[in-house]
């Protein structure tokens, strides 16, 4: 059974920090490149941050570039995203996603968890 858990949203104010983690299973995690999207309230889903299967290359949203790392841990089947200088307009639900690197039309999401950035 295929399962992504994220978890470590939660209420923070403007300038703090987060690590948000998606914990995964029930799939071969190192042949699949993983995702971070947001969904803000109100507005689109949008695309994050990227992560190959390697975890040798990346990519971000201009947005949050320079902000946010995202990073993996094979041996934990694992992917974490820690939010630095976190602003308000970063408020959204946070889900990961794995696409397999081959075949990206295979691909699960998690259930998402809730970032408040607010003072």
């Amino acid at each position: 059974q295929v399962q992504l858990v994220e978890s470590g949203g939660g209420l923070v104010q403007p300038g703090g920090s987060l690590r948000l983690s998606c914990a995964t299973s029930g799939f071969t995690f190192n042949l699949y490149a993983v995702s971070w999207y947001r969904q803000p309230p109100g507005k689109e889903r949008e695309l994050v941050a990227t992560i190959t299967s390697a975890g040798s290359s990346t990519n971000y949203a201009g947005s949050v570039k320079g902000r946010f790392t995202i990073s993996r841990d094979n041996a934990k089947n694992t992917v974490y995203l820690q939010m630095n200088s976190l602003k308000p307009e970063d408020t959204a639900f946070y889900y990961c996603n794995a696409a397999h690197r081959f075949q990206p039309a295979l691909n699960y999401w998690g259930q998402g968890t809730q970032v408040t950035v607010s003072s």
